[in-house]
């Protein structure tokens, strides 16, 4: 793997993202795209399109996407738990419920999120959403709107909606690296990917993007994420596929244990493909397990980019009483300000790991807990530790790992996907706003 710091816009992302990839073990019947080729040939799935613009928000970068689908989609969707909820996410759920969940078009701004901006923010939100809805010939109930970037700012309106004007003047044909660029704020690189899936009716494509870096939490959704397909799934199956898909992955990652106020993860199925998928069928459990699949990627290129990252790891918690004792310890020890600048350092402090674990609200037996980086015993039961300080090192030095830790307790288990804590971290946000 690429050093994480080192991923960049353009051809280092494409090989970012391959480099996962390649890495990735794929659910069965899924077959990834190349990048590459998905760059110049056809990312989105068939009956929908991207267009891109300038509103001038991001100094000289595109920063208004919007995500069009010929037919009207359904739409399942998830939001942050964040009680300062931003505008935009206020006004997608009340048009998620206006519109029976029937959507057409998702508008999306980056550089500012348009949050703790009260009543003027929530009516420059459905100002963007009527513009929208205007140019595409649609109702403003069929459009969800998204916004991410300095919170307690105004959207400036009129260059939004000048921007708009201009999409209605070029094809929806944005490229899905050009799309995840215009939704990105710190990240250092696009994150997008795409499946074909082979169903028995045939062969349907699930895409998706997201952005995030920083102020990443496990408490959904963490960040943005768009994803389509041109698979055919009534509402409240494809409701209960994300929100099921989201818990295991968006849900399972953590850069600095901030949620922030904008989060949302959508997803839209077209509404005239043959290639139907029912409760409970095969089709439905194959289909599924490609969506985790894909979700659980993109929720690790927002962990490998997480801001100043050196170091992707997944905690691995296993015998715990229950998987929800499971989940406080790995996400106590996963969101550690002291745990993450061990790995930072590549320093083998399994006290730190242990100490977190204690905290977690867990209820486990100390004496009981084995401690592994990768398949190298750190600590086991009773407290005994003896191992080559080289041997980890030669492990804490990778890119990317696994620590597993075992509470000896029970069957409950748990993941979730980390990242060091580093000075860039400091540097990066101590002048986000300036």
């Amino acid at each position: 793997m690429m050093k994480l710091t080192d991923y960049s816009k353009g051809h280092k992302a494409v090989s970012a993202i391959n480099t996962l990839a390649a890495e990735t073990v794929w659910p069965e019947h899924t077959t990834p795209l190349n990048i590459r080729e998905a760059e110049k040939k056809q990312f989105w799935p068939k009956g929908f399109s991207a267009g891109t613009a300038h509103a001038g928000i991001k100094q000289g970068k595109k920063d208004l996407l919007i995500i069009k689908s010929d037919e009207p989609s359904q739409a399942a969707a998830v939001f942050t738990k964040n009680l300062c909820c931003a505008a935009p996410v206020v006004v997608s759920k009340e048009h998620l419920e206006q519109s029976g969940s029937s959507i057409r078009a998702i508008i999306c701004n980056s550089g500012n999120a348009n949050a703790a901006t009260g009543e003027k923010g929530l009516i420059d939100a459905r100002t963007t959403v009527e513009k929208t809805a205007c140019i595409l010939g649609i109702a403003p109930q069929e459009v969800l709107v998204a916004s991410t970037g300095v919170i307690g700012t105004l959207l400036p309106m009129g260059k939004i909606n000048s921007a708009i004007d201009s999409l209605s003047a070029v094809l929806f044909e944005t490229s899905c690296r050009k799309a995840a660029e215009a939704i990105m704020t710190t990240d250092t690189f696009p994150k997008y990917f795409g499946l074909d899936i082979a169903l028995s009716t045939g062969i349907v494509r699930l895409s998706g993007i997201a952005k995030g870096s920083g102020m990443i939490c496990p408490d959904m959704a963490t960040m943005l994420a768009f994803l389509v397909t041109d698979a055919r799934i009534e509402q409240k199956l494809l409701q209960e596929m994300l929100s099921k898909a989201n818990e295991k992955s968006f849900n399972t990652i953590t850069v600095d244990g901030d949620t922030s106020t904008n989060d949302m993860a959508v997803l839209l199925s077209g509404s005239s493909s043959n290639n139907r998928i029912l409760p409970g069928s095969r089709d439905a459990r194959i289909f599924y397990d490609a969506l985790e699949g894909l979700m659980t990627f993109l929720a690790r290129l927002i962990v490998m980019d997480g801001e100043g990252a050196s170091k992707l790891v997944k905690i691995q918690v296993e015998g715990a009483a229950t998987d929800l004792d499971a989940r406080k310890a790995a996400r106590t020890i996963a969101n550690s300000s002291l745990v993450k600048t061990a790995l930072h350092g590549e320093d083998a402090n399994w006290g730190r790991i242990i100490a977190a674990a204690g905290r977690s609200g867990a209820v486990f037996n100390p004496e009981n807990v084995s401690i592994q980086f990768e398949d190298l015993v750190i600590l086991q039961p009773g407290y005994l530790s003896d191992f080559s300080e080289d041997d980890a090192k030669k492990i804490l030095c990778r890119n990317s790992y696994t620590i597993i830790v075992s509470l000896g307790d029970g069957e409950g288990s748990a993941v979730v996907h980390t990242c060091d804590l580093s000075k860039e971290y400091i540097e990066i946000n101590g002048s986000y706003r300036t």
